[in-house]
């Protein structure tokens, strides 16, 4: 079978809870009995995971997590889901641990981890914040049942504004892999090009380019296109973007 396509996150990075959620405040509160890479977490990360975790093993659960977020947020993403393994092991129920392993899996392509260590994270938390990433693996995995299923759960469940782009991004592209060109257009097709965007909102006109360029619209995709490079000109993929205008007769 051909190879699956290339998931439209794989060029940037994903933010762990621990991450976003570590910086400001929280930082002044951290615990000061740490050691290694484990003085790096916040005071929460350290609390649940000691939480849910059998005292004797806590002490080598946080130093493996702490090694872990630190690969990740370096990009050192083989290293990460060995330490995120490690961490597993001594801590299986710790939902920072599964998150991590997930989503450095996912950077690897990893499906099959991904998707098994991101679903648990939403079953011991209940977020939906990587919701989006699980449907992109589905997509990858051409499982598409299952991808119309999360897009479902997502709009059901719910998310923060930034989320439920991600969202769109990933189901905009699943529909023009699909050939479903009128739906994702319906869906990522911005009514104007607005000042000062959001990440989020460029990756969506990303989107709505690429199904402008597969329905012959080519002022359409270059309208998108230049919008995007106006805004961020080492956007990663604007040069498909304007190949495939480029394309379009």
């Amino acid at each position: 079978p051909p190879p699956p396509p290339p998931p439209p996150f794989s060029s940037r990075r994903r933010h762990t809870r621990c991450q976003i959620q570590s910086r400001g405040l929280g930082d002044v509160y951290k615990r000061q009995d740490l050691k290694g890479a484990a003085v790096d977490l916040p005071r929460w990360v350290v609390e649940e995971l000691t939480r849910v975790t059998a005292k004797e093993r806590v002490a080598g659960a946080l130093e493996d997590l702490g090694e872990a977020a630190a690969a990740f947020t370096d990009g050192r993403y083989h290293q990460a889901v060995r330490r995120a393994e490690r961490a597993k092991q001594s801590a299986p129920r710790d939902a920072t641990v599964r998150e991590i392993l997930g989503l450095a899996a996912y950077r690897l392509g990893d499906w099959q981890t991904a998707l098994r260590e991101l679903r648990t994270y939403r079953r011991f938390t209940g977020e939906t914040t990587h919701l989006p990433v699980e449907m992109d693996v589905l997509r990858a995995l051409q499982r598409d049942e299952d991808v119309e299923t999360a897009w479902r759960q997502l709009q059901d469940l719910g998310a923060r504004p930034a989320v439920t782009k991600e969202g769109i991004v990933v189901y905009g592209s699943y529909l023009a892999d699909q050939g479903r060109l009128e739906q994702a257009a319906k869906l990522v097709m911005p009514r104007r090009i607005k000042d000062n965007p959001f990440e989020e909102d460029l990756r969506i006109w990303y989107v709505a380019s690429r199904v402008a360029a597969m329905q012959g619209n080519r002022s359409r995709a270059m309208e998108l296109r230049n919008a995007i490079l106006a805004s961020d000109p080492a956007f990663p993929g604007i040069d498909e973007l304007e190949s495939m205008s480029a394309d379009v007769d």
